[in-house]
């Protein structure tokens, strides 16, 4: 696919060969030479091209370690590749780790690559990885379809890599596969090359492949932590701490206000299945989202006792319901945040209204189930 090519490369950290070896340099090592492929410039998603960086406006550069130039496409959000270094190329590869969540913005690094290479007929090569929350499953909400917009910031509107398309919060799909749905649903006629994850499986979570696990962002320490990531990320558009800062993040959630046993008892009330729930203080150091820094503030951790029966969403809106209640008067969300992640804002109206979480998500499963029948066709795993 590369032979003889003039090539970019869009990865991180998590751009890896099954024995740890970077992409980078097994494209400018001895069979990449031999081949007659010239990787001349690497393009860098959210957290940077070592997935260091917990911030916006990160800055191009050039990687130290093979003096290429690295072009940043996280400013004040995600970013196209600019046409003006497409253009010299004969294909751009890309290579990284997606965790099944719509809200995550490599997909978008992705999805607006694939577009302007459609538009400059440029070949797009996808190396594959598992969905490490597997792809056997789907849960809502929806993202509503007001809230999406799956083209990069223009003049008149503003890019939402975290809020691409109408999807289930966990898509129980892997990058390449959401290229082959993107290029049909968005009607993009791409050059697309997918090169399959060799031996996955849809029901295998990552630690039952055998590779490394690689932080593919500063706060994702864990397959745990991935897993309940799309049931946390909702409250970064509020005054509620997601654990940032601590060596489990996402896995907990806090605020000094909290009545931290009365939300747990509601929690335990709502009998979430796969779920333990245990009143736990904690710390956040330094957190990257400047929310209580070395305050001890009163909080909720999750333990997962059966991962394959976790229904995210549910969890979302069962943790909404449950602060809300018990403490009305503290609880700050900002609605837009909040909506563009969990997905939807009828929904949040109607938890924070008092009606039962647990009620309102099971039609949002449903569609969920829907979705996975409609995107089958793009599936390369069983």
């Amino acid at each position: 696919m590369i032979r003889g090519r003039r090539i970019a490369l869009i990865t991180n950290q998590t751009g890896i060969d099954e024995r740890g070896v970077s992409d980078i340099d097994r494209l400018r090592g001895p069979a990449a030479t031999d081949a007659g492929v010239r990787l001349v410039r690497l393009f860098s998603p959210e957290h940077g091209i070592r997935g260091t960086e917990d911030r916006e406006h990160i800055a191009s550069g050039i990687d130290e370690r093979s003096g290429l130039p690295v072009i940043s496409l996280y400013d004040a959000g995600t970013s196209a590749p600019p046409d003006s270094l497409l253009r010299d190329l004969d294909a751009i590869v890309v290579d990284l780790q997606d965790i099944g969540t719509r809200t995550w913005t490599f997909v978008g690094a992705m999805l607006y690559t694939l577009q302007s290479a459609s538009r400059l007929h440029l070949r797009v090569i996808v190396l594959d990885r598992p969905n490490p929350i597997t792809g056997s499953h789907t849960d809502g909400p929806f993202l509503d379809s007001t809230l999406a917009n799956a083209w990069p910031t223009t003049a008149s509107r503003q890019g939402r890599a975290y809020a691409l398309y109408p999807m289930p919060l966990r898509h129980g799909m892997t990058m390449g596969e959401l290229a082959r749905f993107f290029d049909d649903a968005l009607a993009l006629h791409a050059e697309l090359k997918v090169v399959p994850a060799l031996g996955w499986r849809r029901s295998a979570w990552y630690d039952e492949t055998g590779l490394p696990w690689v932080k593919p962002s500063p706060n994702m320490p864990s397959i745990t932590s991935a897993l309940l990531y799309p049931a946390i990320v909702a409250f970064e558009g509020s005054n509620v701490s997601v654990g940032r800062g601590t060596d489990d993040a996402f896995q907990r959630f806090g605020a000094p206000w909290m009545n931290a046993a009365a939300v747990v008892a509601r929690l335990d009330h709502d009998r979430l299945p796969g779920l333990r729930f245990e009143v736990d203080s904690f710390t956040p150091r330094e957190p990257g989202d400047n929310k209580y820094g070395g305050q001890r503030i009163a909080g909720v951790h999750i333990s997962v006792v059966d991962r394959n029966a976790v229904e995210t969403g549910t969890l979302c809106a069962a943790i909404l319901s449950a602060i809300h209640a018990t403490s009305p008067d503290s609880l700050r969300i900002t609605a837009a945040t909040f909506d563009l992640r969990f997905g939807s804002m009828a929904l949040r109206q109607a938890i924070l209204r008092g009606e039962d979480p647990v009620a309102l998500m099971a039609p949002e499963r449903e569609a969920a189930r829907r979705f996975d029948d409609r995107v089958r066709r793009f599936y390369l795993y069983r």
